[in-house]
């Protein structure tokens, strides 16, 4: 019986791994139509809602600058592409833009790799707006940002690794302002449990299902005053 029941169990096994290459040999030749936004092939739409897969679709476009620039083009944000360089000692830029503005406006224009700049526009599609109208009813008008770019280490330190603010691969978000003209800010209204509070809550809840890392007032002092977003390798919200 034991003989039996182990043969079985290969079986099953063979059957289950055969199943799976052939699901994914159909998926890939397009014998099963999925939608775009559960392909993992597919380009990113900035129309999907986030899932799963959004992340590893903008981590992707890091590394084929055409196809992040395709993907740029199909936002609101109007956006210049900048030629590749060093721009400091350890600091360089690679697949960076310089963005104008886009369905916000924002402090200062700024240069941020495409991937970050994509980052924003769902950011602002998917979470800024819909975290607005739930807690205001309105849509939010500008954002205070407190850079892209600074040729450091992370803090500032003398030593250690360098920042993504080094590349123009993170952005500091630090203020909202709506259409009757209120603001939100971090360094003001973090703390607390009114509305501007629990939009900022919101939003941050949202923007951690886009954003590999965000950091804010709940991680440490030094950011206290803003939200940090950034396309690298950590995966943390905090």
């Amino acid at each position: 019986m034991m003989r039996i029941g182990a043969a079985i169990s290969r079986v099953t096994a063979f059957l289950a791994v055969t199943a799976i290459v052939v699901a994914g040999a159909a998926l890939w030749f397009g014998a099963i139509a999925i939608p775009s936004r559960l392909n993992p092939w597919a380009p990113l739409d900035i129309a999907d809602a986030p899932n799963l897969l959004t992340k590893y679709k903008l981590k992707r476009l890091g590394d084929d600058p055409q196809q992040c620039l395709a993907t740029l083009e199909r936002t609101p944000l109007r956006f210049t592409p900048q030629a590749d360089r060093a721009v400091g000692p350890q600091c360089e830029f690679r697949n960076v833009v310089r963005v104008a503005s886009s369905s916000v406006t924002y402090s200062s224009g700024f240069v941020a790799t495409c991937p970050l700049a994509v980052g924003l526009a769902l950011f602002e599609r998917h979470a800024l707006q819909p975290a607005a109208e739930a807690a205001f009813g309105q849509r939010v008008t500008n954002v205070t940002h407190l850079g892209t770019y600074a040729c450091r280490n992370v803090y500032g330190r003398e030593t250690g690794r360098r920042s993504q603010h080094a590349s123009a691969n993170a952005i500091d978000l630090a203020g909202f302002r709506f259409d009757d003209g209120t603001t939100v800010t971090l360094q003001r209204d973090w703390r607390g449990d009114d509305a501007e509070s629990q939009f900022l809550r919101d939003l941050k809840r949202r923007a951690c299902a886009i954003f590999p890392t965000l950091l804010g007032p709940d991680y440490n002092a030094a950011h206290h005053n803003h939200f940090h977003l950034d396309m690298g390798g950590f995966r943390i919200c905090r």
